[in-house]
């Protein structure tokens, strides 16, 4: 249908085409399923909270976001990194959860303690009910530290608690709860301060295949294992994992099946991107890359 008009109202769309005829379109039939991050900036787009809205967008959640720090960085590197007010992020905080109250909520680049206990505390209070995805972000692609070695604390006690998931890779393990080269004792460990779930990532592991463990509170333990795609195009694939689990709990996907899910949509998208070039340093994972070929956007 080629639109030719349309209004707006509180509850609906009305939508005029060429041949005058009217469709009425529901706003909750466009915005069905709801995704808030709280996260970074990457103005290179392959990252935070960018990698976060074109995961929510292309598994068709709709997407919503808070900052919370603004690292200035590309593929190449971070190069600095500018925290912002507490009040500013407590107030984008209240400003989303007055008005839209998400399905479901990615937590990903909280830089400092104050931020962790900030987000902490307003989600114990306003977001009851609401799975929680937390990446637990420590080091970008390029090795540059995305958290301060004093927040570590603040991430163990306060926010782990209240994840539904967590989604530390090994080296990440190693900084919350001690180095273990056992897999499942790392798992164990982690489930033990408190989260509902982990999904101890194997990415950083030098194997023929990538092979993440899930292991819930009931004692539900599984891998799940993809073949290694040979790619420098890694930019952002922790943000892109923890974002489609998140969109995928928000459809109300049962949480193991949402980390199968969302591992089968990162390594297609890492595929996607691997012959591709952007950047001249780790480039980003096609985050569309089930939707674009499917679009002619040259058609009027």
């Amino acid at each position: 249908m080629r639109a030719r008009g349309f209004q707006t109202y509180d509850r609906h769309i009305i939508l005029r085409n060429v041949d005058n005829q009217f469709y009425i379109i529901f706003w909750r039939d466009i915005v069905k399923y709801k995704c808030l991050s709280i996260a970074g900036f990457d103005g290179s787009g392959g990252a935070g909270i960018h990698a976060d809205i074109k995961t929510f967008s292309a598994i068709g959640c709709y997407g919503m976001s808070v900052l919370t720090s603004v690292p200035v960085q590309n593929t190449c590197g971070v190069r600095k990194c500018y925290d912002l007010p507490l009040l500013c992020i407590e107030e984008q905080l209240e400003a989303i959860f007055d008005d839209i109250r998400p399905d479901s909520i990615k937590i990903g680049m909280l830089f400092s303690a104050e931020i962790i206990e900030l987000v902490a505390s307003f989600l114990s209070t306003r977001a009851k009910n609401i799975p929680i995805v937390l990446d637990p972000v420590m080091i970008a692609k390029s090795g540059d530290a995305l958290l301060m070695d004093d927040a570590v604390d603040a991430l163990r006690v306060s926010l782990i608690p209240i994840a539904t998931i967590i989604t530390p890779n090994i080296p990440e393990s190693h900084v919350l709860c001690g180095k273990n080269n056992e897999v499942e004792l790392s798992a164990s460990t982690l489930l033990e301060l408190g989260c509902n779930a982990v999904l101890l990532k194997g990415g950083h592991k030098n194997s023929s295949y990538s092979s993440d463990l899930f292991l819930d509170k009931s004692g539900f333990s599984k891998t799940l294992t993809a073949k290694r795609i040979t790619s420098k195009n890694t930019h952002g694939t922790g943000c892109t994992l923890s974002a489609a689990i998140c969109a995928f709990l928000a459809r109300g996907v049962q949480l193991f099946k949402a980390c199968e899910l969302a591992k089968q949509y990162l390594s297609g998208a890492i595929l996607a991107s691997a012959n591709q070039e952007m950047g001249r340093g780790c480039g980003p994972v096609h985050h569309f890359y089930k939707l674009w070929n499917k679009v002619n956007f040259e058609e009027e």
